[in-house]
């Protein structure tokens, strides 16, 4: 029998399982604060519920929880880097960052990606399987465990396209934001895209109020489509379009996520074209350093390019910034931790 991730059920769906059994309704309040405010790993560390019921979720259920494989914590700016595996042995990465607003949290929804950015170490090590809401879950409740610090901040740009993995992902959306959970508002909780422009446009229709952050890093279909392949599926055209209908349905700024590569998409000439396309919409730029990832061959932007590009979008009506690099000793973008470690 194919065990269910009990973390990943809300109290609603508790309550229904616990109906079936034959069992009352308010044990799946308790049963959820066990695991989602206690962090416990064992049904018999559930001390208030009855040793019966324990050994039924037992038959029906299995706790999901993340081990510290590996932890690089950064000598610059205390940014930590964790290789967690889950109960199957696979493994993720998930990183910790200090902010002055507080502490933020950079988590995986998958294992590997399938969307293959010729940029991002990720998907260089291919895709193994979707993670569920109980393991998202588990990443933050270990880093804050490990820690000691509260999670304010979750941005969902760790391993894997998120909207790839859409009903995981919007059920952790609501356990995360839940107030006998985490209680992380959703306005403190960022999801990033490659751009699945179906399944932007269905998470419009939700309303929720977290932030899109679209990793766009072209301004055009001709130079998008040599390092994300998703952009054969959904052009550049199409994909700005669900962007301004998503901001118009939900009142909330698109983020776009551009990672500045030396001679590739860092012109004068492609500051320009994207001011236009950008021009009026309600968002704003990230411009990023490209991570220099073995065996891509992409330099990152100069330090001039990056700042003459950013001041061309301000000067032209389109908000931007240059992000600042977090966790460089420790390699702290995506994937080249846990290649490494599958490689060892």
């Amino acid at each position: 029998m194919i065990l269910t991730d009990i973390k990943s059920l809300s109290i609603e769906a508790l309550e229904e399982g616990l109906a079936k059994m034959g069992e009352p309704k308010f044990r799946a309040k308790q049963i959820f604060l066990w695991l989602h405010q206690k962090n416990i790993e064992n049904f018999d560390e559930m001390m208030n519920i009855p040793k019966n019921l324990r050994e039924k979720l037992k038959e029906i259920y299995y706790i999901s929880h993340s081990a510290i494989e590996k932890k690089l914590i950064s000598c610059y700016d205390s940014t930590v880097k964790y290789l967690f595996s889950f109960n199957d042995g696979e493994c993720v990465e998930a990183v910790l960052m200090s902010y002055h607003h507080g502490y933020s949290a950079c988590i995986s929804t998958q294992a590997g990606c399938k969307m293959g950015c010729t940029f991002c170490a990720t998907g260089q090590g291919g895709f193994r399987r979707n993670l569920t809401a109980g393991e998202m879950i588990s990443q933050l409740q270990t880093i804050e465990s490990d820690s000691g610090v509260r999670i304010s901040n979750v941005v969902l740009m760790g391993m894997g396209e998120p909207l790839d993995n859409y009903d995981n992902v919007i059920s952790f959306l609501r356990l995360a934001s839940c107030e006998s959970g985490m209680n992380i508002g959703m306005r403190h909780i960022t999801l990033s895209t490659c751009g699945l422009v179906d399944k932007i446009r269905k998470l419009a229709k939700l309303k929720l109020q977290i932030t899109l952050s679209v990793s766009l890093h072209a301004p055009n279909d001709r130079i998008r489509e040599r390092t994300m392949p998703v952009n054969k599926r959904f052009g550049v055209d199409e994909l700005l379009s669900a962007c301004r209908d998503y901001c118009k349905i939900t009142g909330r700024r698109v983020t776009f996520e551009y990672a500045m590569i030396s001679g590739v998409n860092d012109s004068p000439a492609c500051a320009e074209e994207l001011a236009k396309r950008l021009r009026g919409m309600l968002c704003h730029v990230n411009l990023i350093p490209v991570n220099e990832v073995e065996m891509t061959g992409y330099k990152k932007s100069g330090k001039k390019s990056l700042n003459d590009f950013c001041s061309y979008l301000n000067s032209n009506g389109v908000p931007a910034t240059v992000r600042r690099t977090l966790g460089a000793d420790i390699n702290a973008s995506c994937g080249q931790l846990r290649g490494k470690y599958t490689k060892a």
